[in-house]
């Protein structure tokens, strides 16, 4: 978990989130709570590090509304859907929409804590691969045309004296380029070059 990654709870009921906010806040996680979805909103960055806890019906705009606005703004923060019994199709709804999970009221105070647990570290995991993302694409820009030619016949498993034959210099010239363009990519693995190769590709999922 990011030390600076806060729990965003959404939801109309002040006795709800408040109870939420106590029992995270326990824990030592940061929270910051919201009586309905246009105020988060407007106090929301996406480079914030953190997590959504949303009630599926809330006044003005819906949690699944709040949802898909998420994803128009391309924020992938987490989302932890609240739901009572009988709002459980509409919670569905929100996991087929992408959100992590639901929780049903009267929510498990230990339940809460594994599944905010889990979306702290979801939102970490996604935040460091954006962050190691941004520094492969920096070394790529560069890299020179051999370079990227010896980076993905490396990807691919292509023997370097078949590489040093497309390109018609020898094999210890092809081991030179694989050396500079792991310097400039900051690579420590075939896995980071793999990586490289599939984002100079544009194939990475």
């Amino acid at each position: 978990m990011a030390p600076d990654a806060t729990v965003y709870v959404v939801d109309d009921d002040a006795a709800v989130r408040e109870s939420i906010a106590a029992l995270l806040q326990s824990q030592g996680i940061r929270t910051e709570i919201f009586p309905e979805a246009q105020a988060f909103l407007q106090a929301f960055s996406p480079e914030r590090p953190g997590c959504l806890i949303v009630d599926v019906r809330l006044p003005g705009i819906s949690g699944l509304d709040l949802q898909r606005q998420l994803a128009e703004m391309d924020a992938q923060l987490p989302v932890i859907v609240i739901t009572g019994h009988a709002d459980v199709p509409m919670a569905a709804r929100a996991m087929r929409a992408g959100a992590l999970d639901f929780i049903e009221k009267p929510f498990r105070p230990r339940r809460l804590l594994e599944v905010v647990g889990e979306a702290l570290a979801l939102d970490a995991r996604r935040r460091l691969r954006q962050q190691e993302e941004t520094r492969l694409r920096a070394g790529l820009a560069r890299l020179t045309a051999s370079e990227r030619t010896v980076l993905h016949r490396v990807a691919e498993g292509t023997y370097n004296k078949v590489t040093a034959a497309e390109l018609g210099v020898s094999v210890s010239t092809v081991e030179a380029y694989r050396r500079r363009l792991m310097r400039k990519l900051g690579a420590e693995s075939l896995y980071d070059l793999v990586r490289a190769a599939e984002l100079d590709a544009g194939t990475e999922e």
